[in-house]
């Protein structure tokens, strides 16, 4: 890193909690926000509305948002006239930035290459134990207190060589789950209606329709976007299509599934589902969701977590590096995306 002189240091201001700065910037990585950009007292704030953080906002270039980061809207502009980008440490950008700041040209970025990395690596992980059928054995195993048995007649072969596993969308989890899964000796499909066949053959996966990729898939791997056409994508009638004993993998978002479908399919013993991500989240405490055998069920932990959202500090750092020195930003969020990223 070759760091910018004084007077090319823009000026920036962190808004997110305490927690997230916490867990985004340690020691090393403080050091480096303060060598590339010029940050005032005091250097973080979670909210943008009162006096003070409205005084920090006159003279700030760069906002360096996260996880839980205050409302960006037009009030927050207004106080901001210097502002020339907004740097954010998570994923999508789509709940917290308004209109008015594409409206004024303000350079956003994401740092949602980074965390995909983490989600397409939990993702892997439980298509290929899901795939071997490891937590149905460990739940009979537990069971039964016996290595052998009738039990485990009943757990379905292994499809870890020779089985299917269907992606839906090819977002940038999903590019990366199809890339992971190309060492095993698994067939992959793939449905996304802005891809076309010569893409998917690039990633090496056979493009279908959603239906046709339910019908033939062993595993379904979810990696669409929440978009009005997206809501419960995955209906009644479509998780009808799935074979006996398929399992169903969530880490992109819970609106996709209808749950109330997935609760009677999972009761009648027909599938599994796997779901870090629910609709609403986190769940009401009496959710059948929690009580349905066959489902399973982790608290939205698939993302950056602990050392792994150094990556997140990273991605934004690499950004302020490039917008620093006058180069060209490496993750731009193109404005005409947000109609259908997540």
């Amino acid at each position: 890193m070759t760091t910018p002189p004084d007077d090319a240091r823009p000026t920036a201001l962190l808004a997110m909690s305490r927690t997230t700065f916490d867990d985004l910037f340690d020691a090393p990585r403080r050091d480096r926000l303060h060598a590339l950009a010029a940050i005032a007292a005091p250097a973080r704030v979670e909210e943008l509305s009162s006096p003070p953080a409205i005084t920090r906002l006159h003279d700030v270039e760069v906002l360096i948002t996260g996880w839980g980061t205050p409302a960006l809207n037009a009030d927050v502009l207004a106080a901001a006239p210097r502002l020339r980008a907004v740097l954010h440490a998570g994923g999508s950008v789509k709940g917290h930035i308004s209109q008015e700041f594409w409206d004024a040209g303000v350079l956003v970025t994401s740092a949602a290459e980074a965390n995909a990395i983490p989600v397409a690596e939990f993702t892997l992980a439980t298509i290929l134990l899901e795939g071997k059928r490891s937590p149905r054995y460990a739940e009979g195993y537990a069971g039964e207190r016996t290595a052998s048995g009738r039990w485990r007649s009943r757990i379905p072969p292994s499809v870890n060589f020779g089985g299917t596993v269907g992606v839906v969308g090819l977002s940038r989890v999903g590019r990366r789950v199809a890339g992971l899964l190309r060492p095993f000796d698994i067939e992959v499909l793939a449905s996304d209606p802005l891809v076309d066949p010569r893409q998917a053959a690039l990633l090496g996966v056979e493009l279908v329709e959603l239906d046709e990729l339910l019908v033939r898939s062993d595993i379904v791997t979810l990696h669409a976007p929440e978009l009005p056409e997206t809501h419960h994508l995955l209906d009644a009638r479509r998780l009808g299509l799935l074979r006996q004993d398929a399992v169903l993998v969530n880490t992109a978002r819970g609106s996709l599934i209808d749950a109330e479908a997935l609760v009677a399919r999972c009761r009648d013993g027909r599938m599994r589902a796997i779901l870090d991500v629910t609709d609403p989240e986190p769940l009401p405490s009496d959710s059948p969701l929690f009580t349905t055998p066959g489902i399973v069920l982790t608290p939205h932990i698939a993302g950056a977590m602990h050392p792994e959202t150094h990556r997140l500090a990273d991605a934004v750092l690499d950004e302020l590096d490039h917008l620093a020195h006058g180069r060209p930003p490496r993750h731009p969020v193109d404005r005409r995306s947000l109609e259908y990223i997540a």
